[in-house]
């Protein structure tokens, strides 16, 4: 059913079952006050959009580093894209302390497949279908962890890219927009894939920066410094935060409105 080395393991089957019991006694229920379990209803510190695109060699993703806290840009440095391992990315929008609850399930997994040092390693198809499950199985149960997660990698020799939301909602696709970027960058990305599916490396890297720059124009909580994660045959890099380059002196164009 799975490639060894990949979702079929003890800690991810383990964690799937057991995400969220219903006992009030069980070591995973942070929350149950009298016999009543609380669940999020809201997520607290979010972050907006995630972008991903297959180019011709393999996949990039981008995400920008802010943290708002409502409408308040309170963290400015938040990791959104994260490598997994030589030959996967993963990217993260929504709640971030959800993020860093699967963040740490999923590095503990790279540990023990590193200890096992048995030549199978965990692929993108495979964390694909984890978290399509994982997520899932939270929603069923009425306590859902509130993230849109893009996973991009090399799936045997070719570009994978693949996209599940906090109900477990999956697909593949040679891009992907999540939040506003959906409405925003989406069509940009679509348009240029469809007219040349196979653009370069540079072209890519071009193409994302455009949808992010649109994105600081237009999305009240977006934010100019993002990081990208690429991830090709040769292996993968994760850059330092870099700050778009923006132009305002159309705002001098607009007037208030008085009441």
């Amino acid at each position: 059913m799975y490639s060894q080395g990949s979702c079929s393991s003890s800690i991810f089957a383990k964690d799937v079952d057991n995400m969220m019991p219903f006992t009030e006694n069980s070591t995973w229920n942070f929350a149950a006050e009298d016999g009543v379990f609380k669940r999020t209803t809201q997520p607290i510190i979010t972050g907006t959009s995630v972008l991903g695109l297959v180019f011709d060699e393999g996949v990039m993703i981008a995400a920008d580093t802010l943290g708002s806290f409502g409408s308040m840009a309170r963290f400015l440095n938040c990791q959104r894209v994260v490598k997994v391992n030589d030959q996967i990315i993963l990217g993260a929008g929504g709640d971030f302390a959800d993020f860093q609850y699967m963040s740490s399930i999923i590095e503990q997994q790279i540990i023990n497949e590193e200890c096992l040092n048995d030549g199978f390693n965990l692929k993108p198809k495979s964390l694909h279908c984890w978290l399509t499950r994982s997520m899932y199985n939270r929603r069923s149960k009425l306590d859902p962890l509130w993230n849109v997660y893009v996973v991009g990698g090399i799936q045997d020799g070719k570009p994978y890219l693949g996209l599940v939301d906090k109900i477990g909602t999956a697909f593949e696709a040679p891009t992907i927009a999540t939040g506003y970027g959906s409405y925003l960058a989406q069509p940009l990305l679509r348009t240029r894939i469809e007219s040349n599916p196979s653009i370069s490396e540079s072209e890519a890297l071009d193409l994302i920066k455009h949808c992010v720059r649109i994105l600081y124009y237009r999305d009240a909580r977006s934010f100019p410094k993002f990081t990208i994660g690429i991830c090709t045959k040769e292996g993968v890099r994760i850059t330092d935060p870099v700050e778009i380059d923006s132009e305002w002196s159309v705002a001098r164009l607009t007037e208030a409105k008085s009441s």
